[in-house]
């Protein structure tokens, strides 16, 4: 079913097929058509963590000091004129509210038609609230924030019963250093003044945000780089200055490396990094010194890789070894083939890689792209020919409870192998 052309053509109609499709759902019962996939997987998801379809359940709105805070620390706050002004004209004549929430789903910012904002007051869709998706069901800001690619929800594809009047288009805004989720922005109303245009809107809108970070982080590289010149024009030996993230601004004596994995919490001393080995760590304006030690060897004793999976959104890699230990968040591409390199440790070729993510074995450039950049922080822990974990590195993959809830976002087909729930004997 084409519930977007459906919905610009008869609204009344869409909303009655929708609401016979859910309660046939939710009834165990044959549906007159098949939800779309995006919606039948995130019912399920509902259905599996035991949020109620007839009840709204709402915590706590943030209180209004705290939403302030958070508004302040945000990094959202720096596109907030690009939403604005790509979003919230054509949203208030349509009789739509823009709606932008962290990465906590927690709502920071509302803006748009002001009889709208009253109706969405009713639903608890206030600022502070917390629109998850795993608290009040499948909706437009909870939901793209799990499966990481716009979303649109159109009324009884709506979890919560209560919901079903409204119709809602959300992105996801992610931080294009690290992929990591920064929050969504969303535009909704009712599902009778949503066009078919409205999530390819949304979606573009939330490109055009990411957008601009990148030319902040651009900006913020050129300042850090007029700092490093007269540093290292000063020093020998192997040196280079990155920022607080390990985007490199300036390097001397060493090939030049776009990116130096750090420790998520980094001080100045002595320190092994994996794609420097022994280094010295020293604050500057904006980032930081690494210079090279002479003694280059590799981390002392054998390592212990812990792949965390557990929490959607939050997957990361943590090492301890001789030398100390760091963590580090991961992208959902890179979650998916530390994965599946743990599950398959005598290793994969590029094309096995390829196969298991993508379906198609022939991607092999792809794949080699993405281990490349996995490599520049695991660096001697992993190798490759074919990729693996080092022999000696002990692993250890910390899954979700219910296999149906592991890596929810990624469509690969061996992950998919993998969500099947075990079978009682």
């Amino acid at each position: 079913m084409d519930v977007t052309h459906l919905a610009a053509v008869d609204s009344t109609r869409a909303a009655r097929v929708l609401h016979q499709v859910r309660s046939a759902r939710l009834a165990g019962q044959p549906a007159p058509v098949a939800p779309r996939p995006v919606i039948e997987r995130s019912w399920e998801r509902m259905l599996r963590s035991g949020v109620d379809p007839d009840h709204d359940v709402r915590a706590d709105p943030l209180s209004r000091e705290e939403v302030q805070r958070r508004r302040e620390t945000s990094v959202l706050r720096h596109v907030l004129p690009v939403l604005r002004e790509g979003l919230l004209a054509a949203a208030d004549v349509a009789h739509h509210i823009m709606v932008v929430a962290d990465e906590d789903g927690r709502v920071l910012w509302r803006e748009g038609s002001p009889p709208v904002l009253r109706k969405a007051d009713g639903l608890g869709f206030e600022l502070g609230a917390d629109w998850r998706e795993d608290v009040v069901g499948t909706n437009g800001l909870g939901t793209p924030a799990v499966v990481r690619r716009p979303v649109q929800v159109f009324a009884s594809e709506h979890f919560v019963r209560s919901q079903a009047g409204w119709t809602c288009a959300g992105a996801p805004l992610t931080d294009p250093r690290d992929g990591r989720l920064l929050g969504v922005v969303d535009v909704s109303g009712p599902l009778e003044t949503m066009h078919p245009a409205t999530l390819s809107w949304v979606g573009s809108v939330a490109k055009l945000a990411e957008a601009r970070l990148r030319e902040m982080h651009t900006e913020s590289l050129e300042r850090l780089r007029a700092v490093a010149a007269p540093v290292l024009a000063r020093l020998g030996g192997r040196a280079l200055v990155v920022d607080p993230d390990g985007w490199t601004a300036a390097v001397s004596g060493m090939p030049y490396a776009r990116r130096v994995a750090l420790p998520k919490s980094l001080s100045a001393g002595p320190r092994w990094l994996p794609a420097l080995g022994l280094c010295s760590v020293e604050p500057l304006a904006g980032g930081w010194l690494l210079r090279g030690a002479d003694d280059e060897a590799g981390p002392r004793g054998p390592a212990r890789i812990v792949l965390d999976l557990r929490q959607a959104r939050h997957w990361s890699v943590e090492v301890v070894g001789g030398a100390g230990s760091w963590t580090r968040e991961l992208s959902p591409r890179h979650a998916e083939l530390l994965y599946l390199l743990a599950v398959h440790r005598s290793g994969r070729s590029a094309s096995g890689l390829a196969g298991d993510v993508f379906g198609d074995p022939a991607r092999t450039v792809t794949v080699r792209a993405e281990m490349s950049r996995v490599r520049r922080y695991l660096g001697a822990f992993l190798e490759h020919r074919p990729y693996r974990f080092a022999e000696a590195a002990e692993v250890e993959v910390l899954l979700p409870d219910d296999p149906r809830d592991l890596l929810p976002h990624s469509t690969a087909p061996a992950v998919s192998g993998q969500r099947r729930p075990a079978v009682a004997p």
